[in-house]
């Protein structure tokens, strides 16, 4: 009996380094499939900007988001909340869109993950945006709550149509989902994702590297 709880012990302990080990990976490289993600949106919706409205008002509300981003940079963060709030509101659709994902963003950054997952969530389910864009904000609010905020399993159903084979997020949604599955303490879940993903020739290989390093401390 006394070697049996010994070995218990033991495992808990192992249990414990990787669960540590995951945790410091996640902690270096998840702010990495953020800004993947969010300089795709950004190309992408400020060129679906550029094709459909006025050259001058364009130029008018690049003027006020580059002057916001500028203050997120020089991390006066409530200044530049304010100034995106201002153009989620007033601009149009392609710099409002930016903007709302940059508040999101901010939020994030500064500790507040309800607020920024409150704040995904919204873009997620404004159905006058391209569900391209949506199915990205249900992504970045799951990898906020992969951090610690949130339903879990809420988030795990809200990515589940994202990972289908046909949707462009497919890889950072498993990858989100792989996580959020760890937190729940389904390690064979997780592990089948991150096998997935680390075996994908068309993944990205930031994801299949990640994965596969993941899978090594999981496995090890």
């Amino acid at each position: 009996m006394a070697d049996t709880g010994q070995d218990n012990l033991l495992r808990e302990i192992d249990e414990d380094l990787r669960q540590e080990r995951y945790a410091k990976l996640w902690k270096t490289y998840g702010r990495y499939v953020i800004a993947a993600t969010v300089i795709f949106v950004a190309s992408v919706a400020g060129f679906q900007g550029w094709q459909t409205y006025d050259i001058n008002l364009r130029s008018e509300e690049g003027r006020q988001f580059a002057a916001a981003q500028r203050l997120a940079a020089d991390a006066k963060a409530d200044e530049a909340l304010t100034a995106f709030g201002a153009l989620s509101a007033d601009a149009t659709a392609g710099y409002a869109l930016l903007s709302r994902f940059q508040e999101a963003a901010l939020l994030a950054g500064k500790g507040d993950r309800v607020g920024a997952v409150a704040a995904y969530h919204a873009i997620a389910a404004d159905t006058g945006i391209d569900a391209l864009y949506r199915d990205l904000a249900t992504v970045l609010a799951g990898l906020q709550e992969a951090e610690g905020t949130g339903d879990v399993q809420g988030a795990l159903d809200r990515l589940a149509p994202i990972i289908a084979d046909d949707n462009p997020w497919r890889h950072s949604a498993r990858e989100v989902s792989a996580v959020l599955a760890l937190r729940k303490g389904d390690r064979a879940k997780a592990r089948e994702f991150f096998d997935a993903l680390a075996t994908d020739p068309a993944a990205p290989r930031g994801i299949r590297s990640r994965a596969a390093e993941i899978l090594a401390v999981i496995d090890g």
